[in-house]
């Protein structure tokens, strides 16, 4: 029998420090006995391959391996996952030396629809201490709780654009916000001179992975795709790559860019959606830490 661990997999669910013993090749054991009713003992082992690279740099891929006396042989094996243990400690430490640079100013991060923005904001604004805003939360606030699809829906795109800007306006003249801005704000240029008095940072991610995270979790809550019909993700990589070329010059105007491409080639995967928040948001510090030691 054979099966595939989730690479959602959390390594301390698995591995208990007083029951493991450590090999030299690597190989991680451990017995106890599983279930009230078949009181069987079962051995498990771990493989951990590591990767070269900094701490939070390297994948790991387990293998579990399970066998008892009345039970054949069974392997579970993961795909390729960051390591996470030293990451929040990584992400502190490169936070208190970019504080001192950045003065209080706003971060915006700017990025095609699904680049995780809100997500990594809400790490990135935690480690500095920072408030955090989403811009598309505030528009829906200020038009009484009305869902941004809706905006689009009964007001129109330009409606819902002149909020996102009167939004900016106002954060503008706020100090110690990470901002999480809407895919289509860098399209206005009174924009970008509000989101000039702080530091943005554009998410850079590849459009299919767009495609796939925005399909996984459905298109109803985006406007812009969730009007197409045919397959989901052909649809969105189409819009997407639509958008982009509308956008693509835009997006560059950002005072920074992190590419979750170059992130996952440091860290020899191919799959930038095996990145973690805490690793982009790591490398959104570096990258503003770069401009304002410039």
């Amino acid at each position: 029998m054979e099966s595939k661990v989730s690479q959602s997999l959390q390594l301390s669910t698995w591995m208990n420090s007083e029951k493991t013993v450590r090999k030299p090749n690597g190989l991680l054991r451990f017995s106890q006995n599983c279930g009230q009713q078949h009181s069987y003992k079962t051995t498990i082992s771990y493989h951990l391959r590591t990767r070269k690279g900094r701490s939070w740099q390297r994948p790991l891929v387990l293998k579990v391996s399970c066998s008892s006396e009345n039970v054949p042989d069974s392997v579970l094996e993961s795909g390729s996952f960051p390591a996470s243990f030293n990451e929040t400690t990584i992400l502190e430490n490169k936070a208190k030396e970019v504080e001192q640079y950045l003065n209080g100013r706003c971060i915006y991060l700017v990025g095609m629809m699904g680049s995780g923005k809100t997500t990594v904001g809400k790490v990135l604004s935690e480690a500095l201490g920072y408030s955090f805003y989403d811009c598309d939360t505030l528009i829906e606030k200020a038009v009484d709780g009305t869902t941004v699809a809706e905006i689009f829906k009964f007001h129109g795109e330009n409606f819902f654009r002149d909020n996102e800007t009167e939004v900016l306006r106002k954060l503008s003249m706020m100090h110690r916000l990470v901002v999480s801005t809407g895919g289509g704000a860098v399209v206005r240029p009174i924009n970008w001179r509000y989101m000039q008095n702080g530091i943005s940072v554009w998410l850079d991610v590849p459009l299919e992975a767009l495609a796939r995270r925005i399909t996984a979790v459905g298109t109803g809550s985006r406007p812009l795709l969730h009007h197409e019909s045919g397959d989901p993700y052909l649809k969105a990589m189409k819009r997407l790559s639509t958008l982009f070329k509308e956008r693509g010059e835009a997006y560059a105007n950002a005072s920074a860019r992190v590419s979750l491409e170059n992130i996952a080639a440091k860290l020899r995967d191919t799959d930038v959606c095996n990145l973690t928040p805490t690793v982009i948001a790591i490398e959104v510090l570096e990258q503003i830490e770069f401009l304002l030691k410039k």
